[in-house]
């Protein structure tokens, strides 16, 4: 069972406003009717006063207590008609309200039912006994016209129809508003529960998207970052052997090495304005819906699978001797998928530097596919090792070309080679009308 919730504080004082108006409106008609002098003597003053207080005060409950409510309003009205209190429109309002907040307010709704059709049984009952009362009283027959006007049916029998029809309408009517006002109250209820559930995925939308933000960010400034920042130490060591072994000889060789760092560091430092820019541009881009793809071709377009012979290039003047091969008929790539292979390649290169040693040879090749693009970086085992310790890893480099390749929809691979070496394979799914 659904508890519906109540009204407000302010809502409960209206309703007993409300209430307390319609005993007032009922004092004043029964008080006109009886000026009339159309229904003869009623009860005293007293009872009636206490009937109507009965059949319209207990409405300021039908909030929190509707089926008491009901049944002492529909007590009072029947006693009301029995007794032959000058009343007839303000009680039939009261009965209906009544009936009505029965239906809608009521959480038990089996108990909601046999409470209004007890009612509505004893309702019926009673006029059938009123109508039958009438119908063997003289006094009351001398009212109708003998004989039937234009119809078959005789005045008594039509007056009886019409009072059965209204009161059949008036009671299935107070029945029907209110279980549709329950069922209305229930899909308000369950709208603002999947209102809410809504807002909660929303807010943890964002939350997430902030979070993955955070990586993309973090995985650009390790990949880019990192490359140029082991090139540069490969050539200061470089630098530095060339004034140390050979003083007299080794101008050229440090020059050439001075010049590969400031290289080296003014690409660095032209990657993380990239990201930056990025960055800056991230609220603009959420105001405007700007995708990931745009807002990564904007920002380093320049960089794909198109510059990977520069890389290897800039593999080999670090000290890494790095072939390029393409295997296949080049198709076109997304600039995010060309961007995130280069990306795992330059790490790949990067981990060689770092781990492999001195003497050791790289290999990039590129193989082109029906609806795939695969990258692969392997490197030879060095001929010697020359006692030079490993670079610590952080691990972050494997995670990072992982996420990238996945987040693609791709599949990536690295581990060692059988002969030696290690190897980094990335396979992405491409369309062929890829732009």
């Amino acid at each position: 069972p659904w508890p519906r919730p109540r009204p407000d504080a302010e809502h409960l004082r209206l309703n007993a406003l409300v209430s307390l108006a319609l005993f007032l409106a009922s004092v004043l008609t029964m008080t006109l009717t009886g000026m009339t002098g159309v229904y003869g003597e009623g009860p005293s003053a007293w009872v009636c006063l206490l009937l109507l207080a009965g059949a319209t005060l207990p409405l300021a409950w039908r909030f929190t207590h509707p089926w008491q409510s009901l049944l002492v309003v529909a007590l009072c009205f029947g006693l009301a008609g029995s007794l032959g209190v000058h009343e007839f429109m303000v009680l039939q309002i009261t009965l209906f309200l009544a009936m009505y907040s029965e239906g809608a307010w009521d959480g038990d709704r089996r108990r909601a039912a046999w409470v209004r059709v007890a009612v509505i049984i004893a309702m019926f009952v009673w006029l059938l006994v009123s109508l039958f009362r009438l119908s063997t009283d003289p006094e009351s027959l001398d009212t109708f016209p003998a004989e039937a006007t234009g119809w078959s049916l005789s005045p008594l029998v039509a007056f009886m129809l019409v009072q059965l029809l209204t009161n059949v309408i008036f009671f299935a009517a107070a029945y029907w508003f209110g279980d549709r006002a329950w069922r209305a109250a229930q899909d308000r209820e369950a709208l603002e529960y999947l209102a809410r559930q809504l807002s909660a995925q929303q807010r943890r939308g964002e939350r997430q998207a902030v979070a993955l933000e955070r990586v993309r960010i973090a995985r650009e400034l390790h990949d880019a970052v990192a490359h140029h920042v082991s090139l540069i130490g490969v050539q200061a060591g470089a630098a530095r052997l060339a004034l140390g072994t050979r003083p007299s000889e080794g101008t050229d060789a440090t020059h050439e090495a001075l010049t590969h760092i400031e290289e080296e560091s003014r690409s660095a430092v032209e990657d993380m304005h990239a990201i930056l820019h990025t960055l800056r541009e991230g609220a603009t881009d959420a105001l405007t819906s700007t995708t990931l793809q745009d807002t990564v071709s904007d920002a380093t377009g320049s960089l794909g699978l198109h510059r990977l012979p520069e890389l290897a290039v800039e593999s080999g003047a670090a000290g890494v001797p790095t072939t390029f091969t393409e295997v296949g008929e080049p198709a076109a790539v997304p600039p995010l998928v060309s961007l995130n292979l280069y990306r795992v390649a330059q790490e790949a290169l990067t981990n060689v530097r770092r781990h492999a040693g001195p003497g050791t040879a790289a290999d990039i090749r590129v193989r082109h596919g029906e609806g795939w693009v695969e990258l692969e970086v392997s490197n030879a085992r060095p001929p010697r090792r020359l006692g030079r310790p490993r670079s610590t890893a952080s691990g972050l480099g494997l995670v990072g070309m992982r996420e990238r390749v996945e987040a693609d929809g791709g599949h990536f691979e690295a581990g060692p080679l059988s002969a030696g070496g290690w190897v980094v394979r990335a396979r992405t799914p491409v369309r062929r009308d890829a732009r």
